[in-house]
């Protein structure tokens, strides 16, 4: 055997590529070669040093302001809302789809937030239809409630093309949903999913669930609950029951 280490010559996978490249790179090696040929056998070159030359100081320059972008202002009333919502001014205009509008009275003692609209929305033209809908239609039914009689929307008006709220976009969406939520002034605020929950308490469902939180807004302060979304209750049954306690507190909220 050898002192030099021999290398397999068939072609590396890009992991074992990248990771010898990022070992080179740590080692300090960021070239291959120089433009100009060195002659590695010639001697040394003593560096030339000149005495420092004093230099006159600068006046010191006054450093223009920096102007922060001026928030933009939502509309303060529910119906100018809704229909900003559905603008070419929303975050979501540029998305695939089509934007869905939030239902239902605007002074319901419920509103109900769900992360974005589901795939089979846009053509049956509201949140939460299909399989999702019926189960959440039921869940409406066991504490005496149904579409009618709550208000229902989404953190996105239109389905993010991965079905998650984009990260560049998720404090803004936050900040809108938060928005909506006073213009509504609901006493009880179900979030169902954990980017309701997130844009809304900013904290994962995991940590949100089983206990109200007080949601404090211009127009006063709204008691939410945060619990699971229809469709992963679908794909997860057995967390119904889990479901079901949570709906109890809110319950327990809107008989005050």
């Amino acid at each position: 055997m050898g002192a030099i280490p021999t290398f397999d010559t068939a072609p590396l996978d890009s992991a074992l590529a990248a990771s010898l490249l990022d070992w080179w790179h740590d080692a300090g090696v960021d070239l291959l070669v120089e433009d100009a040929p060195r002659d590695w056998m010639a001697e040394p070159v003593q560096p030339v040093t000149f005495a420092p030359t004093p230099l006159t100081p600068a006046a010191p320059r006054t450093a223009a302001p920096v102007m922060a972008p001026a928030p933009t202002l939502l509309p303060d009333t529910l119906a100018a809302f809704l229909e900003w919502r559905l603008s070419d001014a929303a975050p979501e205009a540029s998305w695939d789809g089509v934007s869905l509008t939030a239902t239902g009275p605007a002074d319901a003692a419920l509103m109900v937030l769900v992360d974005c609209p589901d795939r089979d929305d846009g053509e049956a033209g509201q949140i939460l239809s299909g399989a999702p809908g019926r189960l959440f239609d039921r869940m409406l039914a066991a504490i005496g409630q149904s579409r009618d009689t709550v208000h229902l929307a989404s953190v996105c008006a239109r389905r993010p093309l991965a079905g998650r709220t984009p990260a560049d976009l998720e404090t803004r969406l936050a900040d809108i949903a938060r928005h909506h939520v006073g213009l509504i002034r609901p006493r009880g605020l179900l979030l169902l999913g954990n980017a309701a929950s997130r844009a809304v308490l900013g904290t994962e469902l995991t940590s949100a669930r089983g206990h109200l939180h007080a949601v404090d807004h211009k127009n006063g302060k709204s008691q939410a609950i945060a619990s699971f979304h229809p469709r992963f209750l679908i794909e997860k049954p057995m967390a119904k029951a889990e479901s079901w306690k949570d709906l109890q507190l809110l319950i327990g909220e809107l008989a005050k």
